[in-house]
């Protein structure tokens, strides 16, 4: 009552959005007529007065935007050929102010960017612009080029070179930077996983950014975090053997409220959350095929943990669905787009529990070596604004995760577009049926008909069902995605029908035939509603762009996996006792209510699963800052001898206050335990003698031993060159730095696959998440600062077949000038001899030759070449 009051009073949110925007787009329109007596060198000129001024802080974005605006919109009427209608320029507004503009399909939202990304460049941070795949980012940074060039600003496009190339180093560099979504992650986390400086791509901070399609980067793809993975060690035939006894578990009963009954089956499958897990009687089952004791003892955790994730691939992932197989490999689909997801693969055993499903040769199980969800990501950038068609229903969450308002801009034409009421059918025989009589007669009017689905399996089913109705049509899903673009642009022409998985091919415009506007237009066909309105409605916003007619309409049957989902099972039955007829349409409110019910429910869902996985990430984030920032330090400091102070005294005073048994008591007893300390770790014999220990106090001992720490590390290194001293500091430091990172994260991950558990005891899992996680990370600290002082006392040069006069100049340090060094490091690289360092106490060699990687190492350590020297 009271909302409806204000809203008459005060006008919808909306409706005061655009209010309060009115006035700055009369203030641009103002500059226009002067900016049209403009010659063309006068727009770079002005580009470089601004940018000297706000460099300076005499001028401030917001006293330049009316004239950038204006200008803008001027130099796309002279390269581009096209000028922003004042509700771009509203955008545009939006866009710059750091809020996200929902605009609808066909409405120019490429065109209305440049406004934000040119004014937000004038700052000289750099601008991201972030699209959902590579297409339209090489295609947009190429047909905008021209524009930002001819207003004096540089492009560059990530997605056009290698990863660590020199041409992506460049194209960070640029004003304006366009790149999509993962390609901006992964290089966060490549660059933090550098081992030279040199090597990295340089993100030049996190100032502004643009995400075209918001919602599907934010919302969507924010339920899967970005993993950079590297293989480990995995027993491969235990993927087979344990995918032989998934097909032999039965699945349980339950009662109305979900929880098992008791003697029914082996294993409980949640379809509302895509969960499944053992029951008692599937463990002791288990058990007995494998002819184990316990299922659940420490030794077998790793069994456990793979039959948990051969359910899921038997029982959650669907082929067609969830992935595809194709040359011997599992090939993931992206649930949102349709899309393959090259190079992606399932974590934690996953992958490899699908391949032994599906028969295909198993590869490596990847351990995580670095991981950010976008959300960490995009939170780092100081402003960040989006554009979508679709984002007023998500708006609660990007308000809550990103502080992020939503603000619906009008469309510069009416919408015309003809959206009818749900057609619903008792099964999906009788939807797919009305849907082909539906397109049949559409077709033969010249109508062209845009068929959306919601899975490579669903869009196959249809083409089907078309075949036989002999009509022409192209399928554009995760098979032959290669073509997306051009079967999309194709899709509006008279007589076209286009079978598209979950809308591959947004941000391809239809454009409509000849005389498709006389037929009605674009008519999009829904095969099933999605688990989100915003889906749906995205697949209707393909037609009717700017005033073109258009219709939609959604066919749904109670066998749709939503409707599944939600109980439509029995709502079926109670239409066949009520005498329907097959092929008859349903007519009941009890339907509507349902299906949109089942969508708020999904939706609500998937926002607890975001928020959930963002609650445990942001734990790992302050984990990963603290880290990089330490790695960071490590890659750029040009003397690292106060890094290596510190770590020296933090691993003593770590070592020492444990071998004290925690009391600062100085005795026999503690003297014993610090030589054997000091002989295991460092082979070191006694560097003091029982009478004289026993005559200081504990912070005089710690002098004592740090003194001698740093004493013994400074003369190893001292008759070396200063360059090749703090190369070997660096490479000490970072490499048991990544190795116990790597170790963490593995830790971490184990810990939060098993935290749910302590809920049974009433205790708040993301409570004791953070809690077991500091504690974690505290020994990590401590591990790294012991084992970095380990290899920094062992370190060994050898040098292996080098004639006396290299021996000589290279340790009394006779190569002088740049050029020589230069020469030297040349020469001696191409010498056998290396350089290495060893952290558990042997050191390193090379041979000539040739060692299998699952050899034993020739230093002696006892280990696998690959998990020891080969490591490195």
């Amino acid at each position: 009552m009271l909302k409806r009051i204000f809203r008459s009073i005060f006008g919808t949110k909306q409706e005061r959005d655009i209010h309060s925007l009115k006035p700055k787009v009369e203030e641009i329109n103002h500059f226009e007529e002067k900016i049209r007596l403009y010659e063309d060198e006068i727009f770079k000129e002005r580009t470089i007065f601004f940018q000297e001024k706000i460099q300076k802080g005499e001028l401030k974005i917001s006293d330049v935007l009316p004239e950038a605006f204006a200008m803008v919109r001027e130099a796309a009427v002279r390269i581009l050929k096209m000028r922003h209608y004042d509700v771009q320029i509203m955008g545009g507004l939006v866009l710059e102010s750091g809020k996200i503009a929902e605009m609808k399909t066909g409405e120019g939202k490429t065109l209305t960017a440049t406004l934000a990304v040119y004014t937000r460049a004038l700052e000289k941070k750099g601008v991201h612009v972030v699209t959902v795949n590579d297409y339209l980012a090489k295609r947009d940074s190429h047909d905008l080029r021209p524009l930002y060039e001819f207003l004096g600003l540089t492009v560059g496009c990530i997605d056009e070179h290698e990863p660590h190339s020199e041409g992506r180093r460049q194209a960070y560099e640029a004003d304006v930077t366009f790149g999509t979504n993962n390609e901006f992650g992964f290089d966060f986390l490549r660059d933090n996983m550098v081992d030279d400086i040199s090597q990295k791509v340089v993100q030049r901070g996190y100032n502004f950014c643009i995400i075209d399609e918001v919602d599907s980067i934010l919302i969507d793809e924010a339920r899967t975090p970005l993993i950079i993975s590297g293989p480990s060690e995995g027993n491969v035939r235990l993927y087979y053997d344990i995918d032989k006894i998934i097909p032999k578990l039965k699945e349980a009963e339950v009662d109305k409220d979900g929880k098992e009954i008791s003697g029914t089956g082996d294993y409980i499958y949640e379809k509302k959350d895509k969960n499944v897990y053992l029951t008692e009687d599937g463990a002791k089952k288990v058990e007995n095929f494998l002819g184990l004791e316990s299922l659940f003892s420490l030794q077998n955790m790793e069994v456990f943990h793979h039959v948990n994730q051969a359910l899921k691939a038997h029982k959650t992932m669907e082929k067609d669905v969830d992935y595809i197989v194709e040359n011997d490999e599992i090939v993931i689909v992206d649930e949102f787009t349709g899309r393959k997801m090259e190079g992606r693969r399932f974590s934690d055993g996953l992958h490899q529990a699908i391949e032994a499903k599906e028969g295909v040769t198993i590869q490596n199980e990847n351990q995580t070596l670095a991981s950010i969800t976008f959300q960490n990501f995009f939170r780092m950038y100081k402003r960040i604004s989006g554009m979508t068609g679709t984002a007023d229903t998500e708006a609660h969450e990007f308000k809550k995760i990103y502080q992020l308002d939503v603000v619906s801009i009008p469309t510069n034409k009416p919408m015309i577009r003809k959206d009818m009421d749900d057609k619903i059918y008792r099964t999906k025989k009788e939807k797919y049926t009305a849907i082909t009589e539906r397109v049949r007669k559409a077709h033969h009017l010249g109508q062209p008909v845009l068929a959306g689905t919601l899975s490579v399996e669903s869009s196959e089913e249809l083409s089907v069902y078309f075949k036989k109705a002999k009509l022409p049509h192209e399928v554009l899903n995760a098979k032959n995605h290669a073509r997306e673009a051009m079967i999309v642009e194709k899709a509006g022409q008279a007589g076209s029908i286009t079978i598209a998985t979950n809308m591959a091919g947004r941000g391809t415009d239809i454009k409509l035939g000849e005389g498709v506007v006389s037929v009605g237009g674009l008519l999009i066909v829904g095969s099933e509603r999605a688990d989100s309105r915003r889906v749906d409605n995205q697949l209707r916003g393909r037609s009717g762009r700017q005033g073109d007619p258009g219709e939609s309409q959604f066919y749904i049957s109670l066998e749709d996996d939503l409707m599944l989902r939600f109980g439509s099972a029995r709502i079926s039955n109670m239409m066949l006792r009520l005498g329907l007829k097959e092929g008859e349409e349903i007519q009941h409110k009890l339907i509507s209510r349902s299906i949109e019910g089942a969508q708020k429910k999904v939706e609500n869902r998937n926002f607890d699963i975001r928020k959930h996985l963002l609650e445990y990430d942001d734990v790992m984030n302050q984990q990963r800052q603290t880290i990089y920032a330490r790695r960071n330090s490590i890659l750029q400091s040009d003397n690292l001898q106060g890094i290596v102070d510190e770590v020296c005294e933090n691993a003593l005073v770590q070592g020492l206050y444990a071998l004290a048994n925690f009391t600062e008591e100085v005795n026999e007893e503690f003297f014993i335990a610090v030589n054997m300390w000091f002989q295991q770790k460092f082979s070191i014999e006694n560097w003091i003698e029982l009478e004289d220990f026993l005559k200081m106090n504990y912070d005089e001992l710690e002098k004592f031993y740090l003194k001698k720490i740093k004493d013994f590390i400074s003369n190893k290194f001292e008759n070396f060159d200063a360059t090749l001293v703090i190369r070997v500091q660096r490479s000490i430091l970072l490499n048991v730095l990544d190795s116990k990172w790597k170790d963490h994260l593995h830790q971490m991950d184990q810990l939060r696959e098993g935290i749910f558990l302590r809920s049974y005891a009433e205790k708040k899992p993301i409570t004791e998440f953070k809690n077991e996680g500091y504690k974690f990370f505290e020994q990590m600290v401590d591990l790294i600062n012991e084992e970095s002082l380990i290899a920094l006392m062992r370190v060994q040069f050898q040098f292996e077949e080098l004639s006396e006069t290299r021996r000589m100049l290279f340790e009394k340090k006779m190569v002088e000038t740049h050029e020589e060094m230069r020469a030297f490091s040349n020469e001696t690289e191409r010498m056998d001899s290396a350089l290495r360092t060893g952290s558990k106490g042997h050191q390193q060699v090379i041979r000539k030759k040739e060692i299998g990687r699952n050899e034993p190492c020739p230093c002696g350590s006892g280990k696998k070449y690959k998990n020891c020297c080969g490591r490195l």
